[in-house]
Parts: structure tokens; C-alpha cells; sequence
């Protein structure tokens, strides 16, 4: 029955250590939440040069690396090999400076090699079709978990997505109410967490602290009311802003404020950010990788080692690809400032 059914839930939550969901990796994030929830939309918003992808990508890399949990990440906007190059940024430690231009050291290029081998094993996922339709989206996800067994969808993010509406369907607002409420249906029907991210209206840079809120959804309040959980991501020493509101310093931290939770309690969770690296952790994690400790793995395939240290280009991941076009359907990054902080 049912009853049964929700009572031995509640009885493996103990084994668990309340973590009913696909862990963040960062710990009082999954705290808060227990985890990511089958079925729960999830909205993760900011405003540009916050670290959405960023946060997105240490994410995925704690899921699919860390905890080999199969996942799939839908990036409308950058190319694969770019997302890819700022994982490996993020589990190297390599600066992102000397990934664009090459100039590593030998030991940085075995540090390459042994995390290229974790990312190159992991469960991960990526999608990058532009301007993907909701129709096509919900093909592949339905694809992707029949077939590769995909417990968590990632996209980046819900505005250049596209309703499948006709000419004089409606306005922005509109379609972005039907994206909206199709993220929540498929999250639903596969029974697996759906995490979007959104851009925030430039409301936000009228404040004094800069601090986003509800109401600062761009486009549609109907994101706010088909999201199970609406959270933003904070960064007040972007702006020049040295202390929290506690009178601690801001400097490389960032805020994760969880401003609705449908099945839980609102929340502030701070975690370390390294800009160097566009990575973040929890705030008493310093080490490379995501939401804990990671040791690199040593390895003595010291021909694939030559090969990939005189074959790999990682200028090309940084720059726009060849064919890159102008995404129809937002104006993000008509700011001055990269969604990225590099």
C-alpha cells in the first residue's frame, strides 16, 4: 500500500543519514535539502558573473565523478568541450589561464592526464543542441534514462529554450510559462530531479546589497510557482561588498539562499568559491574537486601521457566555437560581464 510504502521510505532515510536524493556533494546544502528529489523541479538563478555554470559543474562533477550516479546536462549556450575544459579546470587545480594558453608543467600535465581519466569514466551526459525545443528535450531525457539509466537532468539554462508555439502564440512571458511547466511535467513523469538554471531581472543592481529575491525571476512568475525548490546563488564580493551581513568577511565565498522549498524550510548555505579554478566547495574544503577531498590518481601510461601532452588543444575549449551563432530567446549576456568569471 502506500502507507507502507511512504514507512519504509522514512525507515531507509535512517540508513541514509536523511539524505533521501542525489547528493550535491556539498554537504549543508544536501542538509537542508536531502538531497536532490525524484520529481522536484529545481531553479537555480543568479544574475551574470554569480558562477551558475560554475556551480552547475562542480555539481555534476560530485554526482557523476564522486558518487558515479548516471547523469545528463543540457547546455544550450556553451560547447561540450568548453564545459568540459572548466570540469577539468575545477579537478586539477590548473588555473584557467594556463589551460587556455597550454604553458603547463610536467607535473601539471600528469595532473591532467590522471583527472582526464576520471572525467573520461564518469556517467556524464552532454547535450549541447541550441535553442532545444521542450518537445525534443523530453524525447532525449526519455531516451537518456531508458537507456543509460539518467537519475538527474541538468539544463543551462531554461531561457534559450524554445515552447514548440507557432508565430502569435503568445509573448516571452508566455512561452516561458509553458518551458516552465514542462520541466516540471517531465521531472514528473521520468520521477528523477530536473535542475534549470535561470537569469534574474537587473531588479537585483538596484538594491544596496545586491541580494536577489523571489520576485527578481526574469520573465515569468510561473517559475516561481511550478518550482519545487527557487534558489539563488550570491556573490557579494563581486560587488565590492567585503562583509556579510554577520560582519564576516566575503572574500571568496558565495551564498546559496534557498528562497522556496516546497517540501522544507528556506535557508542561507555558504560555500567556498575559487575563482581561479570557477569551483565551489564547502567552506572548509580547500582541496580540488567539488563538495569534498580528492586525491589524484597515479597512473604510468606514460605514452598516452606524451600523447595527449602534444595532442590536446586547450585553447579550443575556451573560445567560441566555430559555427556559434547568436541564441534567439534571451538577452543574458548582453551584459557586460560573462556569465563565467574567468
Amino acid at each position: 500500500s502506500l502507507v507502507r510504502e511512504a514507512v519504509e521510505k522514512i525507515k531507509s532515510l535512517r540508513d541514509r543519514e536523511g539524505l533521501s536524493g542525489i547528493p550535491s556533494g556539498f554537504r549543508d546544502v544536501d542538509k537542508e535539502t536531502g538531497g536532490w528529489q525524484s520529481s522536484d523541479l529545481i531553479i537555480i538563478a543568479a544574475r551574470p558573473a554569480m558562477g551558475k555554470t560554475a556551480f552547475l559543474l562542480s555539481m555534476a562533477r560530485n554526482i557523476a565523478v564522486e558518487h558515479k550516479i548516471p547523469m545528463a546536462l543540457f547546455s544550450l549556450e556553451m560547447a561540450s568541450v568548453q564545459l568540459i575544459t572548466r570540469m577539468i579546470a575545477s579537478e586539477t587545480g590548473i588555473s584557467s589561464e594556463k589551460l587556455r594558453k597550454g604553458t603547463l608543467e610536467d607535473d601539471e600535465w600528469e595532473r591532467l592526464f590522471s583527472n582526464v581519466s576520471n572525467l573520461e569514466n564518469a556517467p556524464l551526459y552532454i547535450d549541447e543542441t541550441p535553442a532545444l525545443s521542450v518537445f525534443d528535450f523530453r524525447a532525449k531525457c526519455r531516451r537518456l534514462v531508458m537507456q543509460h539509466g539518467v537519475r538527474i537532468i541538468m539544463v543551462d539554462y531554461l531561457q534559450l529554450m524554445t515552447a514548440n508555439q507557432g508565430k502569435g502564440a503568445g509573448n516571452r512571458e508566455q512561452e516561458i510559462a509553458t518551458i516552465s511547466r514542462s520541466l516540471k511535467a517531465i521531472a514528473k513523469e521520468l520521477d528523477v530531479p530536473v535542475i534549470a538554471l535561470s537569469q534574474l531581472s537587473r531588479t537585483v543592481e538596484t538594491r544596496p546589497n545586491k541580494r536577489p529575491q523571489l520576485s527578481d525571476l526574469r520573465e515569468s512568475g510561473a517559475i516561481e510557482q511550478d518550482a519545487d525548490i527557487v534558489s539563488f546563488i550570491y556573490r557579494p564580493e563581486y560587488y565590492k561588498i567585503d562583509m556579510w551581513e554577520d560582519e564576516t568577511p566575503s572574500a571568496n565565498q558565495a551564498e546559496l539562499i534557498i528562497a522556496k522549498h516546497r517540501n522544507g524550510s528556506t535557508a542561507d548555505v555558504r560555500l567556498s568559491f575559487m575563482k581561479e579554478m570557477a569551483k565551489f566547495a564547502d567552506l572548509d574544503v580547500f582541496g580540488y574537486g567539488g563538495g569534498t577531498e580528492n586525491s589524484f590518481t597515479n597512473n604510468n601510461d606514460q605514452s598516452f601521457f606524451q600523447q595527449l601532452k602534444t595532442t590536446i588543444d586547450p585553447s579550443a575549449a575556451f573560445g567560441p566555437p566555430s559555427d556559434s551563432k547568436p541564441l534567439s530567446g534571451s538577452a543574458m549576456n548582453d551584459d557586460d560581464d560573462e556569465d563565467m568569471p574567468f
